[in-house]
């Protein structure tokens, strides 16, 4: 992330910070790989994702060299539904951009268990008028365009779609095309709503 949106956002004046989720990246274990059998792990392991992702929106809101109004995320993959969750619970992410992501497939096993950790839908729904952007591969086959879709329909406005001709792994041009979506998104004035 760091090597794709990472520069081209810098390239459009817009600091971010990368973090690995547990199992990813350079935290990568093998031997705690094994546990993702155990339903409790995978658990613990969501739970721990959340708590970094929230430390690292804290450590950007506190720094004095960014402004705290203007943060967002961006997911990709399986870091997609941890970005929407992110969002979900935190009003300070003003934008949201969903790379390969989607809903949870249906029928999977466990499905109503998962829901009840991670449900990118009831996260999705939560956005408050935030904008997102999905980007996704019309042929995906790890998370398939009809969960993209139903992710989409999900959420409230504004939201925008973007299709690509490829598959899970979106084109450089994609990456380009969100962080231009996304420095825009944050450059623009703040719309304050006042409750009566």
């Amino acid at each position: 992330m760091a090597d794709t949106v990472g520069r081209a956002l810098a390239s459009r004046g817009v600091a971010s910070l990368a973090i690995d989720l547990p199992l990813h990246g350079d935290r990568d274990e093998p031997l705690q790989r094994q546990s993702m059998l155990n339903p409790l792990a995978v658990v613990r392991h969501w739970r721990l994702a959340l708590a970094e992702c929230t430390a690292a929106i804290d450590c950007l809101a506190k720094h004095e060299r960014y402004d705290p109004a203007r943060l967002a995320i961006v997911g990709y993959s399986l870091g997609g539904y941890l970005a929407i969750a992110t969002a979900a619970r935190d009003k300070r992410v003003r934008a949201v951009v969903l790379a390969a992501a989607g809903d949870l497939p249906l029928g999977t096993p466990f499905e109503r268990l998962i829901r009840t950790v991670a449900d990118p839908l009831k996260a999705v729904r939560k956005l408050s008028g935030r904008p997102l952007l999905m980007t996704h591969g019309r042929y995906d086959r790890t998370v398939r365009p009809t969960d993209a879709d139903r992710l989409f329909a999900a959420a409230g406005e504004p939201k925008e779609m973007r299709w690509w001709n490829t598959g899970h792994m979106l084109p450089a041009e994609a990456t380009e095309d969100a962080a231009a979506w996304l420095a825009t998104q944050l450059r623009a004035p703040m719309v304050v709503q006042r409750s009566g």
